[in-house]
C-alpha cells in the first residue's frame, strides 16, 4: 500500500472511530423530554383522581382536559420563551452591526485581540481579523458568534418551538387516558401502557446521555411511577376525608 493510502486509511479510521454525540441534543431532546412530561404529569393526575373513587367517564374528561391544559400551557410558554430569547439577540446583533457599521477599526481590532488570547501569534491574528472583516455580514455573524454565542442564521423560531412543545406534550398526555378511550374501566391498564412509554421514553434519552438504555429507561420508570403512587395516594386521602 502506498504512503499516501496509507494516511488516507488511517484518517478514515480515525474519523469513523472519533464521533461524537449531539451534546446540544438537536430535536430530540425537547420532543422526548416534552413527551415525557406530558406523559408524567397526565398520569399523576389521572391517579390521582382515580384514588377518589370517581367513575372512568370522569377520568377520561380529567385526562383529556389535563391533556389540552398541559399542552396549551407549554406551547405559549416555549413561545413566549424563545420570542424573548430571540428578540434580544436581534437586539444585541443590531448592536453589533452598528458597532461594525461606525467603528470598523476597533471592530477589527477586537476580533484581532479574541484571536491572540487563543493563541495566534499577534501579526497572524491582526490579518486574519483583517480579512474577515471585509465583508460586513461575515463580519456580523463572526462577531455573534465569538461574541454573543450565536448563528444569526440560526436563530430558533417561536412558532416551531411551540408547534413541537404542544405536540410532544400530548403524545404523551394522550398515553394514560387511552385505554379508557378504548374501553377500559379500571386504572391498572392505564398504569401499565404509561409505565411502559416511560421506559420507552427513558431509554430514547439514552441516545443523548452516557447512560445505558435500561439504565434511563429503569430510571424514569420509577420516577413516573413514585410520582404516581403518591398522587393515588393522594388522592384516596382527599377522597375519603372530602366525602
Amino acid at each position: 500500500m502506498s504512503v499516501i493510502g496509507s494516511e488516507a486509511s488511517l484518517h478514515d479510521a480515525h474519523r469513523d472511530n472519533h464521533t461524537h454525540r449531539d451534546v446540544n441534543g438537536g430535536w430530540l431532546r425537547p420532543a422526548v423530554f416534552g413527551a415525557m412530561d406530558g406523559l408524567v404529569s397526565n398520569l399523576a393526575l389521572i391517579t390521582g383522581v382515580a384514588g377518589g373513587n370517581v367513575s372512568p367517564r370522569t377520568i377520561v374528561i380529567t385526562g383529556l382536559a389535563g391533556l389540552a391544559a398541559g399542552a396549551f400551557s407549554m406551547a405559549a410558554g416555549e413561545y413566549t420563551s424563545v420570542a424573548s430569547q430571540r428578540e434580544l439577540v436581534l437586539a444585541e446583533l443590531e448592536v453589533e452591526r452598528n458597532e461594525l457599521r461606525n467603528s470598523p477599526k476597533d471592530e477589527m481590532k477586537e476580533l484581532a485581540a479574541l484571536y491572540e488570547s487563543r493563541g495566534v501569534e499577534p501579526k497572524l491574528a491582526h490579518e486574519v481579523a483583517r480579512q474577515l472583516s471585509k465583508d460586513p455580514e461575515q463580519a456580523l455573524e463572526i462577531h455573534a458568534r465569538e461574541e454573543l454565542g450565536v448563528d444569526p442564521g440560526e436563530l430558533p423560531s417561536p412558532a416551531v418551538a411551540a408547534v413541537s412543545s404542544f405536540g410532544a406534550f400530548a403524545v404523551g398526555a394522550v398515553l394514560p387516558v387511552l385505554p379508557y378511550l378504548l374501553g377500559a374501566t379500571a386504572l391498572w391498564p392505564a398504569v401499565i401502557v404509561s409505565l411502559l412509554g416511560l421506559f420507552a421514553c427513558g431509554a430514547v434519552v439514552a441516545r443523548i446521555t452516557a447512560r445505558s438504555w435500561w439504565f434511563s429507561g429503569t430510571r424514569q420508570l420509577l420516577l413516573g411511577g413514585t410520582a404516581a403512587a403518591l398522587t393515588y395516594g393522594l388522592g384516596v386521602l382527599f377522597g375519603t376525608t372530602v366525602g
